[in-house]
């Protein structure tokens, strides 16, 4: 059991929503639960019960009612859920209509603009005019080629008013990325900014747009966001309209939601495709809803009166999740830009800016964060902040130390763990538990998250694979083009029947505290020894002159090896006595078979779209074998320096 950071209140405890959810059960299911534990072994073994008090508890509202829950727990894939039930998923985040700010939004060292509740139903009702118009039907694809900008929240809602299909890519996105998404799924319409801003620097999206259609012939209209252009110049892209130009100018609209199915099609979602084209993932609009609701409500406890923040773009699924808060009435506070501009604390300023309650942001931000020797709280006025929430890979203990020593010292760091595939967390924060360093707090309500052996058994205080052995309402309803369902199947439950395999590796500690240890896929067996890539990245981050750092398993000698590859700090080169510390600080904080067989310096780490490491292409390279898809990577050039390294041929 690691150090325990923050500890709630009693009172704390006894304000969350979380708390008072319980109560509620207690009450209608004569429990007498105090402590969360009990409340989540009772969501797991009582999962109908469990998702209609999370129904009536967030509001979802429907003008047909659900007929029944779930047709069987027991199936898993194609469970049905909250069948006979009518609703939209944008009406439930445009139910607030006040003056209350819905959004803030700022670019790179421009000024922030606030959006309200009112002003965002008004906006969304001039576009879905034009969509209806348009003749946008239910199962249509609007996508958008978007900076997180409010733009792109209006034409999500409007789309999805009318029942059609939302996705998205940013706009960093290469030609090919975007092809390989949008090429599959055939949009009609899609939504582009004239460009964006990072690190200071005008990026033109215009003429990666008008590549893209040459390819994309089932558009037919582009609406052009002017962002960083006034007047930006649209002629060469073919079927293109400015934003302004089609919104409708009448005032006073309202929205005709169209009332559909819990299980009617709302996002499509992608995975990294580093292994051939990404695989399209199809989420329904109830079972997004309820979902993300749920984690907001109870694991985040976000109020009204919140300011929440994620620092994410429109090809992350904290895009999506981030903006379900509007259906808790708070305010959204959107960023698009580089982190670390003008400076490394610059969302430090604009937390104490905006007075931002939840930061949201990745682990790999914070450790560039420690690494910056920046510590917000000596800097910045961030008494408003009472939860951090990080995601996108393990966050070590060391980077959960960083935070309260150097950020705050009583705010409730939630690190959270989940995927596209669900849009959402297994295993995140809660109000109710202790934080203690190198843990999530645990595993969501409603979410039968288990740890499986080599043997397939549920194991507790030992690292196993991640699995779910009940169903949830986010699962994805199909894979796009997936007719007789092989390609799910085999993304999730070819190696388990009947349950899914999320392809993290994890220990679940007895206290209920859960440990993320990287990619089961990717995990390294020297010697027979299961070790998590994690467990070394902890450790290599201590050390000042790694910039970023990469470790795989090469097969050597009828066994495998450890492998670890260093991009080192502008300044520096990796000399005998840094690779010494390293092999000392992980042989000392983590143990010797973490110990790298050797260690390379590399000029650069490759990363997918989404920014994270692809520990598996680069296996790939090294042991001969094609990497499919490129184009799936952000720096596809990072991957040929490993092709023929010398070091990886010698003992």
């Amino acid at each position: 059991m690691g150090k325990v950071l923050w500890k709630p209140s009693e009172e704390q405890v006894e304000r969350s929503n979380m708390y008072r959810f319980m109560q509620i059960v207690n009450e209608r299911y004569n429990k007498r639960f105090t402590e969360y534990h009990q409340l989540y072994q009772w969501s797991v073994d009582s999962i109908p019960e469990f998702w209609k008090e999370v129904w009536a508890f967030v509001g979802i509202e429907a003008s047909e009612p659900f007929t029944r829950v779930i047709d069987d727990v027991n199936k898993m894939p194609g469970a049905k859920w909250f069948e006979g039930a009518r609703l939209n998923f944008a009406q439930h985040l445009l139910r607030y209509r006040d003056d209350r700010i819905a959004f803030i939004f700022r670019g790179e060292e421009q000024p922030s603009i606030r959006v309200t509740y009112a002003g965002l139903f008004d906006e969304v009702a001039r576009l879905a005019a034009y969509l209806k118009a348009f003749g946008i039907q239910p199962g249509d694809r609007v996508v958008g080629f978007m900076p997180n900008m409010p733009h792109t929240i209006y034409a999500m809602l409007a789309a999805t008013s009318l029942g059609a299909v939302w996705s998205s890519c940013s706009p960093d996105f290469g030609i090919k990325g975007v092809l390989d998404r949008f090429g599959q799924i055939k949009p009609r319409i899609i939504f582009t900014a004239d460009g964006y801003w990072f690190k200071g620097k005008r990026m033109d999206s215009i003429e990666r747009v008008a590549g893209i259609l040459k390819e994309l012939p089932s558009v037919e209209k582009v609406i052009v966001v002017p962002y960083t252009q006034e007047h930006p110049d649209i002629q060469a892209i073919p079927h293109a309209v400015h934003y302004r130009d089609i919104r409708d100018t009448r005032n006073g609209l309202d929205i005709e939601f169209r009332q559909l199915p819990f299980d009617h099609p709302l996002y499509i979602m992608y995975s990294s495709g580093t292994t051939g084209l990404p695989k399209c993932m199809v989420q329904s609009a109830g079972g997004i809803l309820i979902h993300q609701l749920k984690e907001h409500v109870l694991h985040v406890d976000l109020h009204r009166e919140d300011t929440i923040f994620y620092f994410t773009t429109c090809g992350w699924m904290m895009w999506n999740w981030l903006v379900c808060g509007l259906g808790v009435g708070a305010t959204l506070m959107l960023y698009d830009g580089n982190p670390f501009h003008p400076g490394p604390g610059a969302l430090w300023e604009m937390a104490q800016n905006e007075k931002i309650t939840v930061f949201g942001t990745s682990a790999g931000y914070l450790a560039a964060l420690q690494k910056s020797g920046v510590r917000p709280k000596d800097i910045y006025d961030l008494s408003a902040l009472r939860a951090v929430l990080s995601t996108g890979s393990p966050l070590s203990v060391e980077g959960f130390e960083f935070v309260y020593d150097a950020i705050k010292g009583d705010v409730q760091l939630s690190s959270i763990s989940g995927g596209s595939d669900l849009n959402g967390c297994f295993a995140l924060g809660n109000p109710m538990t202790p934080v203690y360093a190198g843990e999530l707090q645990g595993r969501g309500l409603g979410m039968k998250v288990e740890a499986f052996d080599e043997n397939g058994k549920p194991v507790i205080g030992q690292q196993g694979e991640l699995v779910c052995t009940a169903p949830f309402p986010s699962m994805p309803i199909y894979f796009w083009d997936d007719p007789d369902g092989k390609k799910y199947h085999a993304a999730y439950f070819d190696v388990y029947p009947n349950v899914w395999r999320h392809g993290d590796y994890i220990e679940i500690n007895d206290h209920g505290g859960v440990v993320i240890y990287g990619r089961s896929d990717a995990t390294l067996n020297p010697g027979g020894v299961r070790i998590g890539t994690a467990e070394i990245y902890r450790q290599v981050e201590q050390v000042e002159e790694v910039e970023d750092s990469l470790v795989i398993g090469q097969d050597w000698k009828n066994d495998v090896r450890v492998i670890l590859f260093v991009k080192m700090k502008p300044g520096y080169s990796l000399t005998p006595e840094i690779e010494n510390r390293i092999r000392q600080t992980i042989r000392t904080y983590a143990s010797p078979r973490h110990v790298p067989a050797k260690i390379i310096e590399v000029p650069a780490i490759p990363y997918t779209l989404n920014m994270k490491k692809v520990e598996l292409a680069v296996k790939k390279v090294i042991d001969g074998k094609p990497v499919l898809n490129k184009d799936a990577l952000s720096n596809p050039g990072a991957l040929d320096y490993y092709a023929e390294l010398p070091a990886l041929k010698t003992d």
